[in-house]
C-alpha cells in the first residue's frame, strides 16, 4: 500500500504521481507538502510551469492511501463474495434501451469499463427495447434479455480476469411499448402465454412523451422463471446477485421476497438484493432473507437525495447501498441546478462535474456503491476515475 497527501487524485495523477506526493518515503515529509498543510496539486487540463509540465497550485492537504492496484483503499471493499470490489461500478441500462449505441460500441464500452477497473456490472431482465408491442405490450421474445446477453458477450470476449467480476441483474419488471392504432390492427399479433390477461391491470411507469415504459410483474412464478432465464443468458450456473427490481402493487411484498428466498434455497442465485424500496420493505426483506439479503438499490443523487433516509437505514442494518441514476438519470427530467455546486468544484479541479458528483457520493457511506451508466468508452473512463478523486474538506463544505 502507498500513502500520499493531496486532494487532486485522478487515475493518471494517483498512479503516475503517487510516488511524487509521496508516499512513505523513509519517514520524510511528502514532497510538495508545506508546514501549513498545503501541497502541490495539479490539474490535468491546465498545463504550465511546474512539476512535469503541470501547473502547480496550493491546496489543503488530505491523506490518502492507494492499494497495489492504484485505487484509493477506502473505495475498494469485500462484496458478494468478491474480496476486492471497487465501489464504483457500471450500469448497463443506457447500452440496452432507447438511445442505445450499436452493439459493437456497447461491447467496447463494457470492455473499456473493465479495463479501467470496473468489477461490478449491473443489468436486468427488462433491459431491452421492444421492437413491436407484442400480445401484451411488452415486446416479443426476440427482444427479451438484450442487456443480459450484451454483458455475457462482453465478458466472453474480454481477456481480463472474469472471476473478479460481479454481475448483478434484476427481475420483476417488463418494458412496454405503447400500442398505436396500426399496432392494434396488425394481423400478425398473436395471443401470448397468459401474461397478457392481466397486463392492463399492472403498474405502468412511463416517461412523458415516450412510447416506451415499464410494467411491474413481481409475481413469484414470473420472478423465478425470469431468474432462471437470466442465468442462461448470462451463461452461469448461479447468478452472483439478483435484485427484485421493485415492488409490484398487485403482489404482496412478502410474496415477492419469498420468490428471492426460493431462488436462494434452490441455488439459482448466490445473494439477494431489493430495489425501489422504503424502510418498511427493507425490514420485511431482512426478516425473510436474513443475512442473505446484502444490498438495497435505490435512487440517490444530488437531485434525488434519498428523502426517506433509506441509506441511513441500510447503514444501521449493515447492508450495502447501491445508488441508481447517480447522475440524475437520462429518461426523466431532474433539477439540473442541484449540480451547480459540483460544477463549481469541478471547474476549479479541471475535471468533469460528473466525476465530482460520483466522488462525493462515495463519501456519503462507506458501503455505498454507485453505478453510473455510459454509452461510450470516454464516459465510462471519466466516471471510474472518481474512485481516485478525493475531495478536500472545504470542497465538501460547498456540496450538499
Amino acid at each position: 500500500m502507498k500513502e500520499a497527501y493531496g486532494c487532486v487524485l485522478d487515475p493518471v495523477f494517483g498512479r503516475a504521481f503517487g510516488c511524487v506526493f509521496s508516499c512513505v518515503l523513509s519517514g520524510e515529509s511528502p514532497i510538495g507538502v508545506g508546514s501549513d498543510g498545503t501541497f502541490a496539486g495539479t490539474s490535468r487540463k491546465e498545463p504550465g510551469p511546474g512539476l512535469m509540465g503541470w501547473r502547480i497550485a496550493s491546496r489543503p492537504c488530505v491523506r490518502v492511501a492507494w492499494d497495489d492496484g492504484g485505487m484509493v483503499t477506502s473505495n475498494v471493499v469485500e462484496f458478494a463474495g468478491k474480496a476486492r470490489m471497487p465501489r464504483l461500478g457500471m450500469g448497463t441500462m443506457a447500452l440496452s434501451i432507447e438511445g442505445r449505441p450499436a452493439r459493437a460500441t456497447a461491447i467496447g464500452t463494457i470492455h473499456a469499463a473493465l479495463d479501467a477497473g470496473v468489477r461490478y456490472l449491473d443489468t436486468a431482465w427488462s433491459y431491452y427495447l421492444p421492437s413491436e408491442p407484442g400480445p401484451d405490450g411488452t415486446g416479443v421474445p426476440r427482444d427479451f434479455g438484450y442487456g443480459e446477453m450484451l454483458v455475457h458477450a462482453a465478458l466472453a470476449s474480454w481477456s481480463g480476469p472474469r472471476d473478479e467480476v460481479l454481475v448483478a441483474t434484476k427481475t420483476g419488471y417488463r418494458r412496454t411499448l405503447e400500442v398505436t392504432n396500426r399496432d392494434a390492427e396488425d394481423p400478425q399479433q398473436s395471443p401470448g402465454d397468459g401474461a397478457s390477461a392481466s397486463a392492463s391491470e399492472r403498474q405502468h411507469l412511463q416517461a412523458a412523451g415516450s412510447r416506451y415504459g415499464w410494467m411491474a410483474d413481481s409475481r413469484p412464478e414470473t420472478m423465478i422463471r425470469d431468474a432462471k432465464e437470466s442465468a442462461l443468458r448470462l451463461g452461469v450456473d448461479a447468478l452472483d446477485l439478483l435484485y427484485s427490481h421493485g415492488p409490484d402493487p398487485a403482489v404482496p411484498y412478502e410474496d415477492t421476497v419469498g420468490a428471492l428466498k426460493t431462488l436462494l434455497d434452490e441455488g439459482v442465485i448466490r445473494f439477494a438484493g431489493i430495489s425501489r424500496v422504503d424502510n418498511a420493505q427493507i425490514d420485511t426483506a431482512r426478516g425473510i432473507l436474513g443475512d442473505r439479503l446484502i444490498a438495497v438499490q435505490n435512487q440517490f443523487s444530488p437531485s434525488h437525495p434519498d428523502p426517506e433516509h433509506t441509506m441511513g437505514h441500510c447503514a444501521d442494518l449493515g447492508l450495502d447501498f447501491v445508488c441508481w441514476s447517480p447522475l440524475g438519470g437520462f429518461l426523466d427530467a431532474f433539477d439540473s441546478h442541484a449540480y451547480d455546486p459540483f460544477r463549481t468544484v469541478a471547474a476549479a479541479r479541471g475535471v468533469s462535474y460528473q466525476r465530482v458528483v460520483l466522488a462525493w457520493e462515495l463519501t456519503r457511506y462507506d458501503r455505498l456503491f454507485t453505478i453510473p451508466s455510459a454509452r461510450n468508452p470516454h464516459e465510462v473512463r471519466d466516471s471510474f476515475a472518481a474512485v481516485n478523486l478525493t475531495l478536500a474538506p472545504e470542497e465538501l463544505s460547498l456540496l450538499p
